[in-house]
């Protein structure tokens, strides 16, 4: 008897982009904050991947630390309900700041951002307390909505992740000061498709087709103003055979290398 599927976790990721401002010959501006993961991890070990994770149950919004479009307007945007679109966001704003300490939030960067960082990640005080404590409000307009994925159906560890876009704000910086990852490199989008093509990078399906999606844009407002264009519907790929190896079929027949997943079907 076949078993049902598992029910997706909720998770976000944010493509961080920036412009460099003296690009390499033959290289457009627009740069994008990438991840490799540490080996160990249970799901995408040793992937790169842009910065994010799971929804957990402190991603509720709240009202009075909450600016931009709200939680219904992301509902709209997603295809969720309003209480799943304001943790996507939420987690989303979290995840980045704890993964690579980019805060997007205002009206201004707090003094201190390496402590408030260190205090979410230990779990010493909740998202929300660093930002009730800082006078902040999480910048819900800053994202931008990109696409949504659905881990395949026949696996053991799923994710249903909303992938957003987002420019750096003015005066920060992202690093690689996570447990999580064991480097993390600003890329010029065809240059990481370059370094994948070649077996020097490996990257989930997702990631490979939202870095060819944003190659052909020369900056980040392009990408921004894209953003806004775009229909979100889930993909849910198709994992089969393909001769001696396992493929991911997204909906318009496109296929890329099932890797990173883990339990890989037999």
């Amino acid at each position: 008897m076949t078993s049902a599927p598992v029910i997706p976790r909720p998770a976000a990721t944010v493509l961080l982009v920036r412009d460099h401002p003296h690009p390499p010959p033959g290289r457009s501006p627009l740069q994008v904050f990438l991840q490799r993961r540490v080996t160990e991890m249970a799901f995408a070990g040793g992937m790169t991947v842009f910065p994010g994770g799971g929804v957990d149950a402190s991603d509720r919004p709240h009202p009075d630390r909450w600016a931009g479009p709200e939680p219904r307007w992301w509902a709209e945007r997603l295809g969720v309900d309003a209480d799943l679109a304001g943790a996507f966001v939420h987690a989303a704003v979290r995840e980045t700041f704890e993964e690579c300490g980019v805060l997007l939030a205002g009206p201004r960067t707090p003094a201190g951002l390496d402590r408030l960082r260190a205090d979410v990640v230990a779990r010493r005080r909740s998202f929300d307390d660093v930002l009730a404590g800082a006078g902040l409000v999480l910048r819900a307009d800053l994202l931008h909505a990109w696409a949504r994925w659905i881990t395949p159906h026949d696996y053991p560890r799923r994710y249903d992740t909303a992938f957003f876009v987002a420019r750096v704000p003015d005066g920060q910086e992202a690093d690689a000061h996570t447990t999580e990852a064991v480097e993390a490199v600003w890329w010029h989008p065809d240059e990481a498709l370059e370094r994948w093509q070649e077996d020097e990078m490996q990257l989930m399906p997702p990631t490979a087709r939202t870095l060819q999606e944003i190659a052909g844009f020369g900056e980040s407002a392009a990408v921004l103003g894209a953003a806004a264009e775009r229909v979100i519907r889930p993909i849910t790929p198709v994992v089969r055979r393909d001769g001696d190896r396992l493929v991911s079929v997204l909906p318009d027949r496109t296929t890329f290398p099932a890797v990173g997943f883990p339990g890989h079907l037999a």
